[in-house]
């Protein structure tokens, strides 16, 4: 398994190469573009400019109809974009719940899973890439490959630890499982690979130790990786569903998106606008993050396909 992984690393860079040096070369300059290319960029600009819509299509659907009055959400043809402006739909989805409360608690777990992942993603990731030990590739690729067990299977395990160690309905039982990841620890481990093992060298010969090595070498350099790493988490965590609605039971411990989908099925079952307004309010953040981050992340993607 190893082998055929390593294997897909390589082809996957070797793919990276090529399509960077394609895209230098065409963004170079339309002039010295060969007739062949200018096709391939004309069409490239269609196709990405029609996926765009696509996905975007949605999103915007989502924020006009939240920002509809709540008598004209129905009407045919629909409005695409909207003559009158209306918060009415967020006071109604607002009014009937502890959003504050729920906002609370999905920041509390995104933010603690996030750094705490970072964390240790990153220090296990170091020592993976760096460090010499025996089994270490066998320790590695066994881990890794618990990413393939289901979360399903670890659903009824983990509520069953989380309960006898009285951790139901607690912030500790929502954080504690995500604390660490094997993607995370794959992800970072990668990418420590393409720093220089030289400045590691040095800065051992100068007498640093391994915690300064760790915190003043290796997570500056990592800062793409972080960000990139740190966007999915959060992501993630904003918004996970099945494990907060299992480990919660008051309406006080609920997330956002469990607090909203409980409310959805009960409440505001027929008031699209409302459950339109919620879904823009859970969208922000992470919309926040990722546009905040994108330059890490468009240079994190990028630096794995060039180095190595």
């Amino acid at each position: 398994m190893a082998r055929e992984l390593a294997t897909g690393t390589e082809i996957t860079k070797g793919a990276g190469n090529w399509l960077t040096r394609t895209a230098n070369r065409l963004l170079g300059g339309w002039r010295d573009a060969t007739p062949l290319e200018r096709v391939f960029l004309v069409f490239a600009y269609l196709v990405a400019t029609g996926w765009a819509v696509v996905s975007i299509f949605p999103i915007y659907w989502m924020v006009i109809t939240a920002l509809k009055p709540p008598t004209t959400i129905m009407e045919l043809p629909p409005d695409w974009i909207p003559r009158d402006v209306s918060f009415a739909n967020f006071r109604e989805a607002f009014a009937r719940s502890p959003v504050v409360r729920w906002t609370f608690n999905s920041l509390v777990m995104a933010g603690f899973v996030t750094a705490f992942q970072l964390l240790f993603a990153s220090m296990a990731g170091y020592g993976f890439a760096k460090k010499q030990f025996p089994g270490r590739e066998v320790i590695f690729w066994l881990y890794v490959s618990s990413m393939m067990i289901p979360g399903f299977a670890l659903l009824i395990p983990l509520f069953t630890l989380m309960a006898r160690m009285g951790l139901v309905d607690s912030y500790i039982g929502l954080i504690a499982p995500g604390l660490s990841a094997p993607f995370g620890v794959f992800l970072m481990r990668q990418f420590i690979q393409t720093l220089p093992t030289d400045l590691i060298d040095a800065a051992r010969m100068d007498g640093c130790s391994e915690l300064r090595i760790f915190f003043d070498i290796i997570l500056p350099l990592s800062k793409p990786g972080l960000a990139v790493l740190g966007i999915f988490v959060f992501m993630g965590q904003w918004s996970a569903f099945l494990w907060p609605l299992v480990i919660t039971n008051s309406s006080d411990m609920r997330t956002l998106m469990v607090g909203f989908a409980m409310l959805s099925n009960q409440e505001l079952r027929v008031n699209y606008g409302a459950q339109m307004a919620a879904a823009t309010y859970m969208a922000i953040p992470m919309i926040v993050v990722f546009f905040a981050f994108q330059r890490y992340f468009l240079r994190g993607v990028t630096i794995g396909g060039i180095k190595g």
